[in-house]
């Protein structure tokens, strides 16, 4: 799983979010209280908490085998949530297949395109 895959898939997201955090919707700009509000900040709080583990892929080289296999796990996890809320506007012009991936698909992409 390569970084550039998580800087991707939530500049997707977030490109489909910020415009919602407008006084237009008539949410306060997502942080009022109103269920809309709530909504929008959740979505984001979980968006930028699931890219935040790409900083784990960095470590993953020089780590143990055993966290490794627990960043691994973390990654994918993380890229499957990402990869749900992105899914919501798969219809969208900016959508790439890439998003569709699990995590295994990307890495064997990825090997395949470096051999």
């Amino acid at each position: 799983m390569d970084v550039q895959h998580f800087e991707r898939i939530t500049a997707f997201i977030e490109a489909r979010l910020t415009p919602l955090f407008d006084e237009a919707t008539g949410s306060e700009h997502g942080f009022s209280m109103d269920d809309t509000s709530r909504a929008l900040r959740a979505l984001r709080n979980s968006v930028l908490e699931a890219s935040a583990v790409k900083g784990l892929i960095e470590k993953r080289e020089s780590a143990e085998p055993a966290v490794r296999r627990v960043i691994d796990q973390s990654v994918e996890h993380h890229w499957d949530v990402l990869r749900g809320i992105a899914r919501q506007w798969e219809d969208h012009a900016d959508f790439r297949h890439e998003f569709k991936h699990h995590a295994w698909e990307l890495d064997h992409h990825h090997a395949a395109a470096g051999a």
